[in-house]
C-alpha cells in the first residue's frame, strides 16, 4: 500500500455510485520477489486447503449488463473425446438459438491448433451469426498468434498464467520477465488490430496486489493506447475460489473483482469470471463474480470441462432469470434439445441427477411428495418445467402411487395429447398396478426404475393389443 506522503498529493474526488469523497489509491506496483509466494498458509499441500477470513468486506456492485460466454470447444474438450467439425457446428447453432435475439451468449471460444478446429472455426462464421462471437485462444507465443492472423479473428485469448506456481515452476521465470513476455505478446496482437483477452490462469493462488493489478493496470494502458478493449478473463484453474464475505484474498471472489475493477481500473464489461467445481463452488462463484462487477461468465456446456468441469452453461442461464427477473430473450428449452442430442448423436450420458437435464431432475420418488405432486405439481416442482424446458414433471412409480399414480406416469414419459392419455380405468394400468403390487409384496421397499417400467408396460401393450400414441 502506498505510504502517507503519496495519499497527500493524490486528489480527493467524488465517488458518483456511493456519493462520498475519496482520495484514489491506484497505486500498486509489480513486486518482483525472488521466491515465490505459494501462500503455505492457505495452501499447505499435504493439508486440506484453507479459508482464512480478515472481515474486509467490499460493496455488491453488479454491471448494468451481465451475460455468459462459452467454452465448450476449448475448455471442454480438454476433458473429453474431441467433437467432429459437424458436431461443433451443430452445437454452435443450438447455443445462438439459446442465447436469442439480445446476444445473453455473447461468444464461443475456440481451438485453432488442429486442421478440424479450423474448419469448424470457418463454417460457424460463415453462419454470419453476430452472437456467439467465434474467438480464439492461444499460449502466449509467436507461433500461436499467427493462426489468429491466418484466420483473420477480431479477437483472441491468451494464456497469461498469473500464480507463482506458474511463474516460477512452470515457465521459470520470475514476475517482471513474465509481465514483460505477456506484454510483448498483447503488444504485437494490438499491431495487427486484433482484440485481446488476457486468462490470468490460477489467479486464486495468485499475488493479486502484488503481481496481478499492476499487470492489468499496464493492460488497461495499453488499452487506452491502442483504443482496443482487453478482456480480463480471472481464471479459477484450480476451484479455489470462495464466495464468504471477509474471506483472505487470493481466495476471495468478491475481492479479486473487487481490485481489478476499483485498484486495476478494469471497466466492468471487460471483466470475465472462469470457474472451475473442484470444491463444488463453480456456480455459486460465477454467481458471486456478477454481484461483485464482472460482466462475463465463462461456461460450458453441461460443465464438461477438465477434472471436475467448469461453471455449467445451463445453470447460469437459470441464475440469470432469478437475478434479473427476465430471461432477456434466451430460449431455454434449447437446454433439452442439447441434452438430447448430447445422449442421442453424441453418445454422452448425462448423470440422471444434474439439475435441468438429467432424467431425474423433476422426478418425485418418495410416496408422500408423488401424493402431493398429484394434487398440485406446485408443491414439488421447482418451476413450470414443461414451459421452460419441455420436461413435464414426473412421478416415479411406487406402492402408494395407485392406478392414478400410473396412469399419471405413463401420460407424462410418453407425452400422450390428452386426446389419447390412459385413463386410471385402462386395462394396461391395472395390468402395470398388478405387477408393482406383485413386486411390493415379495417385499421389495425402492421405487421403481423407468427401465423397470418401460418392460412391464410394452410387454402389457403386447398382451393387451394396445398402441401408445407417443409424440
Amino acid at each position: 500500500m502506498a505510504d502517507a506522503k503519496y495519499f497527500e498529493n493524490r486528489p480527493v474526488s467524488m465517488n458518483e455510485h456511493n456519493n462520498l469523497l475519496q482520495i484514489e489509491e491506484h497505486m500498486y506496483q509489480l513486486q518482483d520477489v525472488e521466491k515465490p509466494n505459494a501462500f503455505r498458509n492457505m495452501f499447505p499441500y499435504d493439508e486440506i486447503p484453507k479459508i482464512p477470513f480478515n472481515d474486509r468486506v467490499v460493496p455488491h456492485n453488479m454491471p448494468k449488463e451481465i451475460w455468459i460466454t462459452d467454452t465448450t470447444f476449448r475448455d471442454g474438450q480438454q476433458s473429453r473425446a474431441p467433437y467432429s467439425t459437424e458436431q461443433i457446428v451443430t452445437i454452435y447453432d443450438y447455443l445462438h438459438r439459446l442465447g436469442g435475439p439480445n446476444g445473453m451468449i455473447r461468444q464461443s471460444e475456440f481451438f485453432l491448433y488442429s486442421k478440424k478446429d479450423r474448419d469448424a472455426v470457418y463454417k460457424c462464421m460463415e453462419r454470419g451469426y453476430r452472437f456467439p462471437e467465434v474467438t480464439s485462444w492461444i499460449r502466449a507465443n509467436k507461433e500461436d498468434f499467427k493462426l489468429v492472423k491466418d484466420i483473420g479473428m477480431k479477437q483472441t485469448g491468451i494464456l497469461v498464467s498469473c500464480s507463482d506456481y506458474h511463474i516460477f515452476f512452470k515457465l521459470k521465470m520470475t514476475r517482471k520477465q513474465a509481465m514483460e513476455h505477456y506484454l510483448s505478446v498483447v503488444k504485437e496482437c494490438l499491431d495487427e488490430g486484433i482484440s485481446v483477452r488476457c486468462h490470468l490462469e490460477d489467479i486464486t493462488r495468485a499475488d493479486i496486489y502484488g503481481y496481478v493489478v499492476p499487470f492489468c493496470q499496464e493492460l488497461m494502458k495499453l488499452s487506452e493506447q491502442y483504443g482496443l478493449p482487453i478482456i480480463v478473463r480471472a481464471c479459477d484453474t484450480m476451484g479455489y475460489g470462495v464466495n464468504f464475505p471477509g474471506a483472505v484474498i487470493p481466495r476471495s471472489v468478491q475481492g479479486i473483482i473487487y481490485a481489478l475493477h476499483t485498484h486495476a481500473g478494469v471497466p466492468h464489461e471487460w471483466i470475465e469470471w472462469h470457474g472451475h467445481n473442484d470444491f463444488y463452488k463453480a456456480v455459486v462463484n460465477s454467481t458471486t463474480a456478477w454481484l461483485y462487477g464482472c460482466a462475463g461468465v465463462n461456461t460450458s456446456i453441461f460443465g464438461i470441462g477438465e477434472r471436475t468441469g467448469n461453471t455449467p452453461l445451463e445453470a447460469m442461464v437459470f441464475e440469470y432469470a432469478q437475478l434479473r427477473g427476465t430471461l432477456n430473450g434466451m430460449d431455454t428449452t434449447v437446454i433439452t434439445e442439447l441434452a438430447e442430442y448430447y445422449e442421442k448423436e453424441i453418445g454422452y450420458q448425462i448423470p440422471p441427477r444434474t439439475p435441468f437435464v438429467g432424467k431425474n431432475f423433476n422426478v418425485t420418488r418418495a410416496g408422500i411428495h408423488a401424493d402431493g405432486l398429484l394434487k398440485n405439481e406446485e408443491i414439488y416442482n421447482i418451476f413450470d418445467t414443461e414451459k421452460f424446458l419441455h420436461r413435464p414433471v414426473l412421478c416415479a412409480v411406487s406402492n402408494t402411487s395407485g392406478l392414478a399414480g400410473i396412469a399419471h406416469w405413463i401420460n407424462t414419459y410418453f407425452r400422450l395429447s390428452d386426446d389419447d392419455k390412459v385413463e386410471k380405468t385402462s386395462e394396461l394400468v391395472a395390468y402395470v398396478k398388478t405387477w408393482v403390487d406383485a413386486e411390493y409384496e415379495g417385499g421389495r421397499v425402492t421405487v421403481l426404475t423407468d427401465d423397470e417400467l418401460l418392460v412391464v408396460i410394452n410387454e402389457g401393450c403386447r398382451i393387451l393389443g394396445i398402441t401408445l400414441k407417443t409424440d
